[in-house]
This record gives C-alpha cells, sequence and structure tokens, in this order.
C-alpha cells in the first residue's frame, strides 16, 4: 500500500505542477477570479510535500481539507468557463438555446469549458492517497524503504 500511496501523491504533483504550467501559460492570472487554481496548486504542493516528509495527522488533514478545495475550485472553473462561454455564444447567436447551445458551449475552445475539470481530478485522487491513511497508521510516505525489498 505504501507503493500505491507514493505514486497517488505522484500523481497529485505531476497534476498540479502540469495544471500550474499550463495556466500560467495561457495567463491565467490576468484577472481575480482567474488566481484561485494557481492559488490552489501553490498551497497543495505545500501540502503534498508536507504529507511525503512528516505524514502526520495534521499533514493528512490538512492534506483532504485541500483536496476538498481542489473540487470545490474546480467546480467553480467550470461554472465560470460555462457560463462565460454561454454568453459569447448567445451573443453571437441569440437564437441558440437548449441542446444545440449547450454543444456550442461544450465544445468551445476560449475558455475551454472543461479544463476546470483537471482540478476535480487532482482533488479526487489527493483525497484517495488519504483513504484510511490515519487509521491503518501509515506514516510518512517518504522515500521509498530499499531495505524491505
Amino acid at each position: 500500500m505504501r507503493r500505491v500511496r507514493a505514486l497517488l501523491l505522484a500523481l497529485v504533483t505531476i497534476g498540479m505542477v502540469g495544471t500550474a504550467v499550463d495556466l500560467l501559460l495561457l495567463d491565467h492570472y490576468e484577472d481575480a477570479w482567474q488566481l484561485p487554481p494557481l492559488v490552489m496548486v501553490v498551497v497543495g504542493l505545500v501540502v503534498v510535500a508536507w504529507a511525503w516528509f512528516t505524514g502526520s495527522t495534521n499533514s493528512v488533514t490538512a492534506m483532504r481539507i485541500t483536496m476538498v478545495l481542489f473540487l470545490a475550485t474546480g467546480a467553480a472553473g467550470l461554472l465560470f468557463h460555462y457560463n462565460g462561454n454561454r454568453e459569447f455564444q448567445r451573443e453571437m447567436d441569440p437564437s441558440l438555446e437548449g441542446w444545440p447551445l449547450f454543444v456550442k458551449v461544450i465544445r468551445a475552445k476560449a475558455p475551454p469549458a472543461l479544463a476546470p475539470a483537471a482540478m476535480i481530478q487532482i482533488g479526487l485522487l489527493g483525497l484517495l492517497y488519504t483513504y484510511r491513511l490515519v487509521a491503518r497508521a501509515d506514516r510518512a510516505i517518504g522515500p521509498p524503504d530499499r531495505s524491505a525489498r
């Protein structure tokens, strides 16, 4: 289980770094409403490092709280992206409604309506990492124990 947890934490970290790079390359900081995902990634990386090196009860609790905030940030991002795209599509063609409007909104490339789902995926992976962690007395994941081979 220790290796699985280490792999989950690695996936969470890779997801956060990739998301941060993507957001920075897209200048996703021009408006105050665009900052929460970047702030969450910075907080997430700090919490992941804390969990990796200590595995303390407090770090696991912080990880859980942070990952729930990732879920909330992703859900809010989905709403913002969807609503922005919907407004744009309605301006372009006021007669659009129902299913045709939904399809146009979801397929829009700027902003990509489903891009914030990456935050939700990171949050779910992070929560999976913490599943029964404290109850099983798994402590720091840290570097793998090479003597156990």
